[in-house]
């Protein structure tokens, strides 16, 4: 199956300094990402989803501003074309309003579902931050 890169942006009413944790920190990531999240010794994520495990790399980040997962086969090395998920936490200059981007490379069958996951995903950080 051919791989996709997808964009999806979220207003939020939270400043970026208070949304960055919950993209960069297991605690953070596992209130609203995944149903648990754990960090090895070598700073490998694990992302829990439905009882199975996901390991990925923050590959890049920006305080307050972005975060960058790749996500590793399973002996911890990158593949030749790596699942990705980027987190931006943007700001509006003129009206205050702060964005979430997200952008996501994997394979998947269907966008208009893939959309559904994220909304799901970004109300239920949107209820734990009150925004």
């Amino acid at each position: 199956m051919e791989k996709t890169k997808f964009a999806f942006e979220y207003e939020i009413n939270a400043s970026k300094k208070m949304l960055y944790p919950y993209f960069t920190t297991a605690s953070g990531l596992a209130q609203w990402f995944a149903d648990d999240v754990n960090v090895d010794e070598d700073n490998i994520y694990n992302f829990i989803w439905e009882g199975e495990d996901h390991k990925a790399k923050m590959v890049s980040h920006r305080t307050n501003s972005s975060a960058r997962f790749i996500f590793l086969e399973s002996d911890k090395t990158e593949g030749a074309d790596p699942d990705w998920v980027e987190f931006r936490i943007e700001l509006n200059e003129m009206t205050q309003t702060t964005f979430i981007r997200i952008h996501e490379y994997t394979e998947i069958e269907d966008a208009e579902e893939q959309a559904e996951v994220w909304e799901g995903l970004l109300l239920t950080l949107k209820e734990t931050v009150g925004g």
